[in-house]
């Protein structure tokens, strides 16, 4: 899966990737302020015939959850056979997560720190990973960077100074998922970055490099990379691990019903499962709707199973696994249980899980 990731990097640094994904991007993703995005994230199923790549995601969650989630077991699941990296990943990561951080500040021509950080959500209280912006707060504060926690309707940009509650905002943890940052509320915030008045990570740009789910598309075809210049160990594995992508189009509808049973549905611009749907649970109507929208097919590939205890009942549940990487490095990995045709939070008995390596 690390080799995965990297051969991912690898494919989306190539000039004729990037012009590819930034025709159908948006415009304010023209703009290349340097940062390469934190936090990015991985998923993948895990097959007989080894990891397939589902999706993703730039602005991935439950980092900080997963860490301490991992430092709370690791004692309880037979220490004598971890891997000395699963235990190594624990050690280093918030000297890690600091050092990402301090290379994105540095990648948009700042030097020093930042002084002041927001980690910026809409109505954040009421997110589901409010608990995780806490702790992530927490550390960063423990480091030296002031940080707070805001809605981006807080921000003000004005006389070239992005400010929240009447103090200067250096840098911006961005977990909206405006990608684009179009929302109205979202204007100063949009204005500071475009006049590189702030550091965005993760930001428009990294989000359509890597994260718009039409360039799935492009990394499941391992010929036109290869044409591009991907070396051919990188092309294979891609070739191997992502699952064969199209675009959505109703002139190809025919061929799409017929073949939904095999194929999975997403938005190009979705985020957290929304609008996401196994094709073989479809119905005409719904059908009818993926084709008037911007929507891929994605071979489908099963989740893969765990065995576990709920209540004192034995049962299994899907999972799937998270790498949380940077720069093609590996920061975390974690694991979700569920149940259900996309991975969801709500199953009894699932939730995230931590990863050992034995």
């Amino acid at each position: 899966m690390e080799l995965v990731v990297q051969a991912i990097e690898a494919a989306a640094a190539l000039a004729p990737f990037k012009e590819r994904t930034l025709s159908w991007a948006p415009e304010i993703a023209g703009f290349d302020p340097g940062p390469i995005g934190a936090f990015m994230g991985c998923d993948f199923h895990l097959t007989p015939d080894g990891p397939r790549l589902i999706e993703i995601n730039t602005n991935a969650g439950g980092a900080f959850l997963n860490a301490v989630l991992a430092r709370a077991q690791h004692r309880c699941c037979t220490p004598p056979l971890q891997d000395a990296s699963t235990n190594g990943l624990l050690d280093g990561f918030e000297g890690a997560v600091l050092a990402m951080f301090h290379q994105e500040w540095q990648r948009q021509g700042r030097d020093s720190v930042p002084a002041r950080l927001a980690i910026v959500d809409d109505d954040p209280q009421s997110q589901f990973m409010f608990p995780e912006f806490r702790l992530a707060q927490q550390m960063l504060e423990a480091r030296g960077i002031e940080t707070v926690i805001l809605d981006p309707s807080e921000l003000d940009y004005t006389n070239g100074v992005l400010t929240a509650r009447g103090r200067p905002i250096d840098m911006v943890y961005n977990r909206l998922v405006d990608f684009a940052l179009e929302a109205p509320n979202h204007r100063a915030l949009r204005h500071a970055y475009l006049d590189n008045a702030v550091v965005v990570t993760p930001n428009p740009r990294v989000h359509a490099l890597m994260a718009d789910k039409r360039n799935l598309i492009l990394l499941s075809d391992a010929r036109t990379l290869r044409e591009w210049g991907l070396n051919e160990t990188e092309a294979g594995y891609l070739e191997k691990a992502v699952p064969d992508t199209r675009l959505v189009s109703a002139e190809d509808a025919e061929t799409l019903w017929s073949n939904r049973r095999r194929l999975f549905f997403k938005p190009v611009a979705g985020h957290g499962s929304k609008g996401v749907y196994r094709g073989e649970k479809l119905t005409r109507r719904v059908f009818e709707d993926i084709l008037k929208g911007d929507y891929i097919a994605q071979n489908f590939v099963p989740a893969g199973e765990r065995t576990l205890r709920i209540d004192g009942e034995v049962t299994t549940r899907k999972v799937d696994i998270r790498l949380y990487t940077y720069a093609g490095q590996l920061l975390l990995a974690a694991a979700r249980v569920y149940q259900g045709q996309a991975t969801n939070f709500r199953t009894p008995g699932g939730g995230f899980a931590p990863v050992f390596q034995v």
